[in-house]
């Protein structure tokens, strides 16, 4: 009941206004997210780095209205993309975009107006020597999502594309991506999602989360198994090695700041590991979502409110 009601809050005014102002959140925060400057990107990403782990950056931002918070945006990835190159670190980071942030639900242009600063910031990955991941939103963005992801891949083949088992149709979806040398990475999923759409109970997300990942890994597509359950990592692993991929062929991704002692035993083990880190002012909905998926925190957020 309490992630669902956290999903709902992350959308009121009033309960942003409450949070962002609050000072337990910025302790948090700082958990969650790696600062809100460049600066604080790269430094993240050097450090990761130096530990063995490849990195993909969200400059966080979603639901974006107007036409020039979405150029905003895009040349806020263009910049950042340079800077990694310059910095000598696009080997081991690419970027995760939100269509959303880019302009996708504005009237009449959306798609049109996502669609051309998404290729602009690939085209920024390519000159850095790296690669684009966009990412998935509600169930309401995914046909959009998928055609942008089909035009982009034309030029830029290696954008990769994200899924969420929690939904009906993914394991479709699944089967549609999975080819040579397609990108996908496989979510749960962290949207409050209508049950006409998605499964319910976390069992059933579970199990279509194995059905996809069977599917990802029996053909050509290089898998990226987003998941801090070790369940499915261990399953992602035994997959690996049933269908002789090496550690080349496929990745595990796990969020900055959760299970960080895992990551570097993955590291530690032979396996790639991709650590996604958000960065930027507009945190409010990422940091949400993450307080829906770990009650323990919420916790020490309530009792930090009430103390104030």
């Amino acid at each position: 009941m309490l992630g669902p009601a956290l999903l709902a809050a992350s959308r009121s005014p009033r309960v942003r206004t409450l949070v962002s102002t609050s000072p337990v959140s910025r302790r948090l925060v700082d958990r969650f997210v790696a600062g809100e400057a460049p600066t604080d990107a790269l430094a993240a990403v050097r450090a990761l780095t130096e530990r063995g782990l490849s990195v993909t950056i969200d400059h966080l931002g979603e639901d974006t209205t107007e036409r020039a918070q979405a150029e905003a945006t895009r040349d806020a990835y263009t910049a950042l993309l340079a800077r990694l190159s310059a910095e000598g670190l696009a080997a081991g980071a690419e970027v995760s975009l939100k269509l959303s942030a880019l302009g996708q639900a504005l009237p009449h242009e959306g798609g049109r107006l996502a669609l051309d600063n998404a290729r602009a910031i690939c085209a920024a990955a390519d000159r850095a020597g790296t690669t684009v991941t966009l990412d998935m939103e509600d169930h309401t963005t995914v046909d959009s999502t998928l055609s942008i992801l089909a035009a982009l891949r034309g030029d830029f083949p290696w954008v990769g594309a994200v899924v969420q088992s929690a939904l009906f149709r993914t394991e479709s979806d699944v089967r549609d991506l999975a080819h040579p040398g397609s990108r996908v990475r496989l979510v749960k999923g962290a949207y409050r999602e209508p049950r006409t759409v998605a499964h319910a109970r976390k069992p059933e997300v579970d199990a279509a989360y194995r059905r996809c990942l069977a599917v990802l890994f029996a053909e050509g597509a290089y898998p990226m198994v987003a998941s801090h359950d070790q369940t499915m990592i261990d399953e992602a692993n035994r997959l690996a090695a049933q269908h002789g991929r090496s550690t080349d062929d496929y990745e595990l991704q796990m969020l900055y700041g959760i299970r960080t002692a895992e990551q570097d035993r993955q590291v530690a083990e032979g396996r790639r590991v991709r650590v996604y880190l958000p960065y930027g002012q507009d945190w409010y909905g990422y940091f949400m979502r993450r307080l829906a998926e770990r009650p323990a925190n919420v916790g020490f957020f309530l009792r930090g409110l009430v103390a104030r």
